[in-house]
């Protein structure tokens, strides 16, 4: 079941996107007033966050899993490309590739980043009796010691 939350949101966001694709003219209403790079963009940062989310939930260390879902998103956007080729009134087009990518590497920067704060261990500080006192502390001139 754990392995089913972890990649049913990725799965199902890549169908929407396929589905999106699969239209001529999809969401009509945002698309004619918003430039489509723009749309690609934060629609491929939410799949690279739902991929990385997934493949650290593998036991991938953040860095690896925000990599694999840049890699992978990145990927599903060259084969979205292609896919639009063959709809009618879409063409594919390699700056929406870019702004696909782009979008997944801001995903996979953000995730990478706050996984290893979050995850990162506690500085641990010396307690006071461990640092050196005044006379314990040797001379670091023979100058400095008083002995001329």
């Amino acid at each position: 079941m754990r392995r089913v939350s972890l990649w049913l949101p990725p799965l199902l966001y890549m169908l929407m996107i396929f589905y999106l694709s699969s239209q001529s003219a999809p969401l009509p209403e945002l698309t004619v007033r918003v430039w489509d790079k723009a749309l690609h963009f934060p629609e491929y940062l939410g799949l690279s966050l739902l991929l990385a989310r997934a493949f650290h939930g593998e036991g991938l260390a953040p860095m690896r899993a925000a990599l694999f879902a840049l890699l992978l998103a990145s990927a599903y956007g060259v084969t979205d490309e292609l896919h639009q080729g063959f709809v009618p009134e879409r063409s594919a087009d390699v700056y929406d590739w870019i702004a696909d990518t782009c979008g997944a590497a801001a995903a996979a920067s953000a995730f990478s980043t706050v996984s290893r704060r979050r995850h990162r261990p506690p500085r641990s500080q010396p307690d006071r009796l461990d640092r050196p006192t005044g006379s314990a502390v040797p001379a670091a001139h023979p100058s400095a010691s008083g002995d001329r």
